[in-house]
């Protein structure tokens, strides 16, 4: 879509406001070159210099003078002053209104094209936002798209201030067509250099809008990695980073403020280069009648000058017009919904699964991919089952699990709901009905209650309380310091990872959702927390359709169904007590886990031991350090007393020795043989 292209769009959606800005400036044009031209007559009647000083002047001129001509003489004057001083209000009036719609219109302009970006940011397809950041997305959608409304705004005013030069110039010519080609000439000449620095101006803005979203991406960037940054002592890096982002966006900024800031100067010296070439030529041309024509020439002269502001004004609007073209291209860019992918929506009501779901030979691969995600998957899951996906990373399980809600859609094959194509329902009917359960839990800085009833806005109070109790979530709501009107921060920092997944899965108990989707909800947890947050995703799970990510194998040994996946494609499919009666990958996979498991377990428990001894030793050892001290500063009374200590001292090595004999023969007894 070129720059023309998208203002006129535009203009379509508003044309009765840019009707009315236009109309206000042609208003304005009129009123003010009028009143202006009138200065010079009415100043001169009031000298009492003769109307002969002004004759062959403008037509509309002399009949606006002649109003004045059947009142007494010494009303004249006075009725021509308010006459000017009307027309001025009247200019001001209008120039006022045209302020006032032309900043109407950006406002409406703004709001449009920011709605626009929003819906299509909340209807494209997750796979749009794997390709841009959110720094970037973030950019164009406030400053880009308010450069963009700035390129309308220049060009109603461009309109508008030559509607204004055109009234100027229709009363130059009508005094003297001479003399405005003289000044259309030297102007001339100020616009060509004027030109140079409007294609500046175009190249400029591509540098700021350039720069302003790689600012904008590294700064986002930071504040999400603000954890890893500290932990690894990298500030004074990003720090040198995002100045120089900063530094080159200052620069680009300042030439194309400097640029602009040439414009005023050359038109100026233009301006007073055309009046000074005017006078000699006037003088030269009309040097036997000047006398006679000196009151026209001195009104050519002031409206002349009064029209220099608005061509230097024409031309600094041209410039920013340029400036925003970028800007311009890249908000098109960013609406253009040919180029973007989106979910096709059906047209059937998702009320329910009565019986069964079906992948039927489901292949995959992500946009611009050349391997298959999945390839060639049939999997059955029946109403009421818990199916667990199990296999190595990268095996294709949360891909597999992402089909369900609709974030991507298979390249070949189908899936089914009770038999129909899960395409043919609306996308809204079937995510509502979903419940999505992941190791990556997401809150809004607001409260707790906002956080849980979100998506479940009609629930009630007792519902909530309900939810939170059976995810084992109430307790530490209630302890802590506003309860459910707590804060918890970006996204959650003010809460524990068990406290979140906990949260999470009460949002879902609240939403009683049709179909669950768990994705490792308990793999990133202490053992604590998993025990607390497993007896939620128990309740939860219960008569649901429910698909389940599991890294750790022995949370999902109940499963009615274990789907075991490696590259993309399915191995192994049955009960715990099937798979591991089978001997294959699901048994290799459980018996180097449980390994693992039994190992964590030694290590954990080697610690609790080392941690006991180490207690004990500190027991036993303090008193007789405490003893040895008192001799050895020689804080004793007596040598009755003296003679206690040092007995007592021999006493607690005595019992630290035993100790620490009784902690080497355990180790020996419960340490493996060769």
């Amino acid at each position: 879509m070129t720059p023309r292209t998208f203002i006129f769009g535009i203009v379509k959606q508003n044309p009765l406001l840019v009707f009315l800005a236009l109309a206000a400036s042609f208003s304005g044009a009129i009123f003010s070159s009028v009143s202006i031209a009138l200065i010079v007559p009415v100043v001169l009647k009031l000298l009492n210099f003769g109307d002969d000083m002004f004759k062959g002047g403008p037509p509309i001129l002399s009949k606006i003078l002649a109003v004045a001509d059947p009142f007494p003489e010494q009303w004249q004057g006075p009725i021509l002053v308010a006459i000017i001083l009307g027309m001025i209000c009247l200019k001001n009036a209008a120039a006022y209104s045209t302020e006032y719609l032309n900043g109407l219109l950006s406002r409406r302009t703004i709001t449009n094209l920011q709605i626009s970006a929003l819906r299509l940011l909340l209807n494209v397809d997750l796979d749009f936002f794997t390709k841009f950041q959110i720094g970037e997305i973030t950019n164009r959608f406030g400053n880009e798209i308010t450069r963009a409304a700035g390129a309308l705004t220049s060009s109603v005013n461009l309109a508008s201030i030559s509607i204004t030069i055109l009234g100027f110039s229709v009363l130059l010519v009508s005094i003297s067509w001479q003399l405005t080609i003289v000044a259309v000439i030297s102007l001339t000449v100020a616009a060509l250099l004027n030109q140079t620095s409007i294609q500046r101006a175009k190249g400029f803005g591509i540098v700021l809008s350039q720069k302003s979203g790689q600012q904008t991406s590294r700064f986002l960037e930071i504040l999400r990695g603000i954890r890893l940054l500290k932990t690894v002592g990298e500030e004074q890096r990003e720090i040198d980073g995002v100045s120089e982002l900063i530094l080159a966006k200052n620069q680009a900024s300042f030439q194309s403020q400097m640029n602009f800031a040439l414009i005023n100067p050359i038109n100026e010296l233009a301006g007073v280069t055309s009046l000074l070439i005017i006078v000699l030529w006037g003088r030269t041309f009309f040097a036997e009648s000047l006398e006679s024509l000196s009151g026209i020439i001195l009104t050519y002269l002031v409206l002349l000058f009064r029209l220099l502001p608005y061509i230097s004004q024409l031309n600094r609007t041209r410039g920013q017009l340029s400036n925003y073209i970028a800007s311009i291209d890249i908000v098109s860019e960013f609406l253009d919904t040919s180029n973007k992918p989106f979910m096709q929506e059906g047209n059937l009501n998702y009320s329910g699964l009565e019986r069964r779901i079906r992948f039927e030979n489901v292949s995959f691969s992500y946009p611009g991919a050349e391997e298959q995600a999945l390839s060639e998957i049939s999997l059955e899951i029946k109403r009421g089952e818990t199916v667990a996906l199990v296999g190595s990373s990268g095996a294709g399980k949360s891909t597999l699990a992402d089909l369900l809600p609709r974030f991507y859609d298979p390249n070949e094959g189908r899936i089914t709901f009770d038999g129909k194509d899960l395409r043919e329902f609306s996308l809204r009917s079937v995510r509502r009905a979903m419940g999505v359960v992941s190791q990556d839990t997401f809150l809004f800085n607001n409260s707790v209650r906002y956080n849980l009833m979100y998506g479940s806005e009609e629930k009630t109070e007792a519902d909530l309380i309900d939810a939170a109790k059976r995810a084992n979530a109430y307790e530490f709501i209630v302890n802590m310091p506003d309860g459910f009107d707590t804060q918890v921060g970006e996204r959650g920092v003010m809460l524990s990872g068990g406290q979140r997944q906990r949260l999470a899965i009460a949002r879902a108990l609240l939403r009683n959702p049709d179909i669950l989707i768990l994705d490792e909800a308990t793999s990133a947890l202490d053992t604590v927390s998993e025990r607390l947050v497993q007896q939620a995703i128990e309740e939860l799970c219960n008569d649901r359709t429910t698909l389940v990510i599991a890294h750790r194998l022995s949370t999902i040994r109940n499963a009615d169904k274990i789907v075991v996946m490696e590259k993309g494609r399915i191995v192994e499919v049955g009960s715990h007590s099937e798979l591991i009666e089978k001997g294959s990958a699901y048994a290799s996979l459980y018996d180097a886990q449980f390994s693992q498991e039994n190992k964590d377990a030694l290590q954990r428990a080697r610690v609790e031991t080392l941690m006991d001894m180490s207690y004990e030793v500190r027991t036993r050892l303090n008193p007789m350090i405490g003893f040895l001290n008192l001799l050895v500063d020689d804080d004793v009374e007596s040598p009755e007393e003296r003679q206690e200590l040092i007995e007592d001292s021999y006493d607690a090595s005595v019992r630290l020795l035993r100790t620490l004999q009784y902690m080497e023969n355990s180790a020996k007894s419960s340490a493996p043989s060769n």
